[in-house]
């Protein structure tokens, strides 16, 4: 904001306290006049009161003020003021005391940043103490040593003037061996917001509430039928769990008027937690057992955005900037954007059964540029959450304006104030750092109110992911600024649609106003180039698959995933997550494949090849076409050319043998390559080659081995002219000896029907192919899962 937009305004103050005042100063008087006719010296002497002594062991004496309540007094309240205080130094302290100190009222934003800049400089003022009876006395401190205080004031006691913010310190007097003197030797300063009653106006706050996390879930799922999710690691379920950072916002939100604006994919891995995942424990996974905490964390964050305003960010919350600045050269880049936000309003449905808006598009500490104000509302989104910091006030105004401003294009900015954003940024894990945050914030939102008397929209946007010790002072000041007589909050919607002010900057400032600091944390190019790559392959990979789903979904999140914003500044994870979701697609397409083949020999003019395809998906695949192809077609043809195609569909597990019928048209070894295709007629998977010898059968070897079967047949009959004619010699010997018989009784036997004769003539035994002996690299037409080595050596072909 501009500078000038710092002052503050006056506001009437009370007539029962505004005649109390005047009272006390005209009572005081005649001290006035007898203090100017003092010597010079001593009015150094009482300047000293503001601004201490400095002393050789000056700030030995750590203070910290760990509660400061009500953080927004009104009349008739006591103040209690709680903390500690701690000898640095190397000498004991002794005749200690904590004192409490108002000092000046600070008319400008900028003065309150310097208070708090310079909370613990000695050199700076620190106003008069309050009466000694408002003291803790320590009659020594020693080296090391924390002693704990606590101080109650009645606030009529500080002599608060008119409405506004004054410096409050807490100070720590004593004296050492030393320096023997009282000297003050440590300082706490912080703020005291001051209006008793309410004025004509409030200033309408609005305060988003972020549920944003980093990437937790994988590409990769399990092959049931619930395809169980697999985590990148156990962090999700930390977060969730109570004390968590998640848990805390959740907890700490319910209570507060905030409009919540949640990351889609945070639902999802902790709604995909809740009937049962898996972890990754290196190249293993292990199951998870954190369902009861997801399950109740969602309840809980359901009942706490019940009739609260929801925002949606696109799912995973992309990487706007870097997607502006380096991804926008990269083909399919912002199609992946309006994938991530037409998923995010039925995610968010679907899980918290509220309806969100996905109206809003929050760049990175709302820095914006002209071309990430193109990309964020590319995908729909037609309002812009800015910062001050970069969409800065650049006319002659002397108050902040409200947040709402059109930017042109239909284009809103909804533009959140720096200061009560930034004010919740660092660790806020002690005691004495959150309540000087949450003293800044009131501060700083009261002297914002009192700039003019003009009712104002006013936004607040922390950083993305507070931690839990932050969400816990973004709360405690929440809870302050309901209490006091200034604000009244209002949903973020409403903010938007405020009245802008027609003063206020309108123009999105020039690419090279963007942070160098938050240049230097974005995605490159190369990254936006291997998320093209991997939709390249997911694209080639779903059009043979069944049941395409199984897959577009878990790989499109990820993709999704790869371009959030959590990636900033943790390059090495960002590439090591592209990496493995890439490499898992492809461990996926490589499971659709061609069973290597070793050479073929073919005898004869004409055979079948065999090639089979393998499946070793848990779905089937269809759509697939192979092509089996000669590079010698003078020598081989394939289906009476140079190559032939056929239709392949393999259910999941499962193999296909596909037969191709070749001619020979010389003899010697021709090079064949199977290739599978889509029915697009891109290539899908690796080929496979291997070399046919063919061998013909020539007219001479055909005239011997008919020969030979000529020969065995007369060598057959032959045979049996033989034995005929020796039975019959022998039925008319044995017919001499017997003399004359009866009426001819022939008492041979019946002949044996399977004579030798006839077995040496007999063909083929029955069930015996007709077509040669089966072949190892012949499998039959659906076949279970089979071993992907390559067939037995000297294979021959189905004639």
């Amino acid at each position: 904001m501009a500078e000038a937009a710092d002052f503050q305004g006056t506001s009437a103050s009370p007539a029962r306290r505004w005649l109390r005042r005047t009272g006390t100063l005209l009572a005081g008087a005649p001290l006035l006049a007898g203090l100017l006719q003092l010597p010079a010296a001593t009015s150094a002497d009482a300047a000293g009161q503001d601004s201490p002594r400095a002393a050789a062991d000056t700030g030995s004496v750590a203070v910290a003020v760990d509660s400061l309540s009500p953080g927004v007094p009104t009349d008739g309240d006591t103040l209690t003021v709680s903390g500690t205080v701690t000898n640095k130094g190397k000498q004991t302290v002794t005749d200690a005391h904590v004192g409490l100190r108002v000092g000046p009222l600070l008319n400008t934003r900028s003065a309150i940043d310097t208070i708090a800049k310079d909370r613990d400089d000695l050199q700076g003022p620190v106003g008069s103490e309050v009466a000694d009876k408002y003291t803790e006395k320590f009659s020594a401190l020693s080296p090391g040593v924390a002693e704990p205080f606590s101080i109650s004031v009645p606030v009529d006691e500080l002599d608060l003037g008119r409405d506004g913010v004054y410096q409050f310190a807490v100070s720590l007097s004593g004296q050492t061996a030393a320096r023997p003197w009282e000297q003050v030797l440590g300082v706490q300063r912080t703020f005291l917001p001051w209006q008793p009653e309410e004025g004509d106006t409030r200033t309408r706050t609005t305060f988003l509430w972020p549920l944003v996390s980093t990437v937790h879930m994988t590409a990769e799922t399990g092959s049931n039928e619930q395809q169980t999710p697999v985590f990148l690691n156990d962090d999700l379920a930390e977060e969730i769990s109570p004390g968590g950072r998640l848990e805390r916002m959740v907890s700490l939100g319910k209570d507060l008027d905030v409009t919540w604006v949640i990351d889609p994919d945070l639902l999802a891995s902790v709604d995909a937690m809740t009937d049962g995942y898996r972890v990754r424990n290196g190249r293993d996974t292990v199951a998870g057992d954190d369902q009861e905490v997801a399950n109740r964390w969602l309840a809980e964050l359901q009942k706490a955005v019940a009739g609260k305003e929801i925002v949606a960010l696109p799912f995973s919350d992309p990487d706007l900037a870097s997607l502006a600045h380096n991804g926008t050269s990269v083909t399919g880049s912002l199609s992946h954007l309006k994938e991530a936000t037409d998923v995010a309003a039925d995610t968010v449905e679907s899980i918290l059964h509220a309806k969100p808006s996905t109206d809003f598009a929050w760049p990175v500490d709302g820095a914006v540029d002209p071309s990430i104000v193109k990309v964020a509302t590319s995908a729909g989104a037609d309002k812009v959450i800015a910062r001050g910091d970069s969409l800065r006030e650049t006319g002659d105004l002397t108050y902040t304006p409200s947040a709402a401003r059109p930017i042109g294009g239909g284009t809103t900015a909804v533009v959140a104030d720096a200061r009560l954003s930034r004010v919740f940024e660092g660790d806020l894990t002690r005691a004495s750092a959150s309540t000087l945050a949450v003293q800044r914030f009131l501060a700083q939102s009261l002297t914002l109110h009192l700039q003019t008397g003009k009712q104002r929209s006013i936004v607040v946007a922390p950083q993305r992911m507070p931690s839990a010790s932050q969400a816990r002072t973004m709360a405690e000041a929440l809870t302050a600024l309901r209490d006091g007589t200034w604000s009244e909050s209002q949903n973020l919607t409403a903010a938007a649609k405020a009245k802008p002010d027609p003063a206020a900057t309108t123009k999105v400032p020039a690419a090279s106003s963007y942070p160098p600091s938050l240049t230097r944390q974005e995605l490159r190019e190369a990254a936006f180039d291997q998320i093209a790559q991997t939709q390249g392959k997911l694209d080639n990979f779903k059009v043979i698959l069944s049941n395409q789903s199984r897959v577009v979904t878990p790989f499109g999140r990820a993709v999704n995933r790869e371009m959030s914003t959590s990636w900033r500044g943790r390059t090495s994870e960002a590439e090591s997550y592209r990496a493995g979701v890439e490499s898992y697609l492809d461990g996926l397409i490589k499971g659709v494949k061609l069973i290597n083949k070793t050479d073929t020999k073919l005898s004869g003019r004409s055979a079948t090849i065999p090639v089979t395809v393998q499946n070793n998906l848990v779905q089937g695949v269809e759509h697939l076409v192979l092509r089996l192809s000669s590079r010698n077609p003078t020598r081989l043809k394939i289906g009476g050319d140079a190559y032939e195609e056929q239709r392949v569909a393999v259910s999941g597990g499962h193999s296909q043998s596909v037969k191709f019928t070749t001619s020979a048209n010389a003899n010697g070894q021709a090079t064949v390559v199977a290739q599978l295709y889509t029915e697009d007629g891109r290539k899908y998977g690796d080929p496979v080659t291997f070399d046919v010898k063919v061998t013909e059968i020539t007219a001479t070897v055909m005239l011997v081995i008919g020969g030979g079967v000529l020969l065995l047949v007369l060598a057959g009959f032959r045979m049996y002219t033989q034995r005929k004619r020796a039975a019959a010699q022998a039925d008319e010997e044995d017919g001499a000896e017997d003399g004359v018989g009866g009426a001819g009784e022939d008492i041979a036997g019946p002949q044996n029907p399977e004579a030798p004769e006839d077995r040496l003539t007999k063909g083929p035994e029955a069930g015996s192919r007709a077509d040669g002996p089966e072949q190892p690299s012949d499998p039959a037409p659906d076949t279970a899962a089979e071993s992907a080595g390559p067939s037995g050596t000297g294979e021959r072909v189905d004639r």
